[in-house]
């Protein structure tokens, strides 16, 4: 069991929020001003570290450059360098009171809808900025308990337009385009927003037989070998059609057939919520999740 440090970058560590990949996040309070941040700290313990570090880097870099109310605050970054390296490296964050989608799920098909929709305002903030999040997934949407959604995690955001080195993304979520290495595009946030609404409303990934390359990587796939799952509403009739509809078109393999932007999926999830609220909510039956 690892010791809580008990300061942090001149901040006082409160308690200990989680873990990532390479990172812990702390919950820590500015002494000055009392006010208490999220802080993620990574350490560099080998030469593979220095990726984790530059994901950092990446996050504050983007992340400063966003304001919207669903997507997670972005504040200061600390460094410890030795010899020119950075060693150790801490992210201040707002802190959120919040849990993860798959761990609050909605209860009504309109709560659903309405945090789907907050979601995808909080995307279409970060590409009018000019910016991906692309890795969009349950796990990195924080649902407060008034029902505010926050954007967290731009580890793996990025320019519109980036080809990556490596095949990053998660199975289940994954854009065939970012299995390819390809231009990741809008329609790589589309495509991850569509994965993370059908694994809410059906309960299943959508199967991207992403093989695992090793090392934390992935090996790429035959984009020919994916099958699109059938309309959600197939699988529940309770759904109504047309959020079956729009998850289906958010989830098309090519990038120019899904919805055109991330405000037009905003857009439809809205009349969506309109509708369902003349017509009453509709009880969401939560079924066996896996692939979180």
């Amino acid at each position: 069991m690892s010791t809580l440090p008990t300061e942090l970058f001149g901040y006082r560590v409160v308690a200990k929020l989680g873990s990532g990949a390479a990172s812990e996040l702390y919950a820590v309070q500015d002494p000055k001003t009392k006010q208490v941040w999220a802080l993620k700290h990574v350490l560099r313990h080998d030469e593979k570290g220095a990726r984790f570090i530059e994901q950092v880097e990446q996050e504050h870099a983007i992340g400063s450059k966003l304001d919207h109310p669903n997507v997670r605050g972005v504040s200061k970054v600390h460094r410890t360098r030795k010899l020119f390296t950075t060693t150790e490296i801490g992210l201040l964050l707002e802190l959120v009171d919040a849990d993860a989608m798959d761990q609050r799920m909605p209860r009504n098909m309109l709560e659903a809808v309405d945090q789907f929709r907050q979601i995808a305002d909080g995307l279409a903030h970060m590409h009018e900025r000019g910016f991906v999040h692309a890795d969009m997934k349950p796990i990195n949407a924080m649902v407060c308990a008034n029902g505010d959604v926050k954007i967290i995690d731009l580890g793996q955001a990025c320019a519109i337009g980036t080809k990556k080195k490596r095949i990053q993304g998660t199975p289940g979520y994954i854009a065939p385009e970012q299995a390819q290495r390809e231009a990741v595009t809008a329609a790589t946030d589309v495509y991850n927003l569509g994965a993370t609404m059908h694994w809410v409303l059906v309960g299943e990934v959508i199967p991207t037989a992403l093989p695992p390359k090793g090392d934390g990587e992935l090996g790429a796939v035959d984009v020919k070998m994916i099958q699109l799952p059938k309309p959600p509403h197939a699988r529940n009739p309770r759904i109504p059609a047309a959020l079956s509809e729009l998850v289906m078109d958010c989830i098309q393999l090519d990038p120019a057939a899904r919805v055109a932007s991330m405000k037009l999926v905003s857009e439809r999830l809205s009349a969506i919520a309109d509708e369902l609220r003349q017509t009453g909510a509709v009880a969401l039956q939560h079924a066996e999740r896996a692939g979180k």
